[in-house]
């Protein structure tokens, strides 16, 4: 249960931050430590999400969620993702509005400020780097983000105080912003690809098909369905024609499933008289495997 702990350690820590961060911009005047300030807070709220979402997502399956709560994950992950996209729209338009009216900044203050943010953000990144949900990883993404903001906002503090350039303030915090932009719409496509039940990245259904028609006894496989539920289970159902000994065979093409990153899978065995009708079969519409509708029976 690490990922918990972690989760609700970072949460702490970011929402006493941006509450004091807030006191910090508004002290100092500066745009860039503000809009920080919005999306630190807007990430401790989505990590409060995660942390409740990660801990049902780790539920056994029961009667009304029978694949179990893992797509629970999944949520906090889209959640996290929909407020990082508003906070940095929200920063790119106030960034907007101060480099059409400039103002004076505290830039010692900012600087102090920059200095404390960045620690401790690296705590909380510290915390959170083990992982490997989607959701995990929104988090984590969130802690570098913030780290880099403040890094950003430190190096735009020391270079305003010696050259009086005050539009640095709004230009850096855009840049922050489309940053965060950019990796939470790769985020998103990520979940979405999941729930439109995409065949995950890393499994190629025909290479798999190939490995287990090559099993000895296995005459065809067909209606092979795979789905990831959260980004790292994977989920197999399919038909499989044979007439040997069926025990052997589910063992066999269970090894050979494992191999190919598949967990769990449901098999349905057939044996060849009850062959299904061509027509509604999917994978047999490839040309690669046409052939097997002359196997011979031995």
């Amino acid at each position: 249960m690490r990922t918990q702990k972690n989760i609700l350690i970072a949460f702490l820590l970011n929402i006493t931050f941006s509450v004091f961060e807030l006191f910090g911009g508004i002290f100092t005047g500066s745009v860039a430590i503000i809009s920080d300030s919005v999306h630190d807070l807007g990430d401790a709220v989505s990590i409060g999400f995660s942390y409740f979402l990660e801990r049902k997502s780790r539920k056994q399956p029961d009667s009304k969620y029978t694949y179990g709560y893992l797509r629970f994950s999944v949520l906090g992950g889209i959640i996290t993702t929909f407020i990082l996209l508003f906070g940095s729209l929200a920063v790119i338009y106030n960034a907007v509005l101060r480099i059409l009216n400039p103002v004076e900044i505290n830039y010692n203050g900012m600087i102090i400020f920059a200095i404390i943010g960045a620690v401790v953000n690296f705590g909380a990144a510290y915390f959170t780097r083990e992982g490997d949900s989607i959701n995990q990883k929104a988090v984590n993404l969130h802690m570098l983000e913030d780290m880099l903001g403040w890094f950003v906002v430190l190096i735009g503090a020391i270079v305003m105080k010696f050259t009086e350039f005050k539009l640095l303030d709004p230009i850096l915090s855009i840049a922050v912003a489309v940053f965060i932009l950019v990796n939470a719409i790769k985020n998103l496509k990520e979940v979405l690809d999941l729930f439109l039940e995409k065949t995950p990245d890393n499994v190629n259904i025909n290479e798999i098909v190939e490995h287990i028609e090559k099993i000895d006894g296995v005459l065809n496989v067909h209606h092979i369905h795979i789905r990831s539920i959260d980004g790292h289970s994977n989920y197999a159902t399919m038909h499989i024609v044979t007439n040997s000994d069926h025990h052997k065979i589910k063992d066999k093409v269970r090894n050979e499933l494992e191999e190919h990153g598949i967990g769990h899978a449901t098999l349905e065995l057939e044996t060849p008289d009850e062959h299904c009708h061509h027509h509604e079969c999917y994978i047999e519409h490839n040309e690669n495997h046409s052939h097997h509708h002359h196997h011979h029976h031995h």
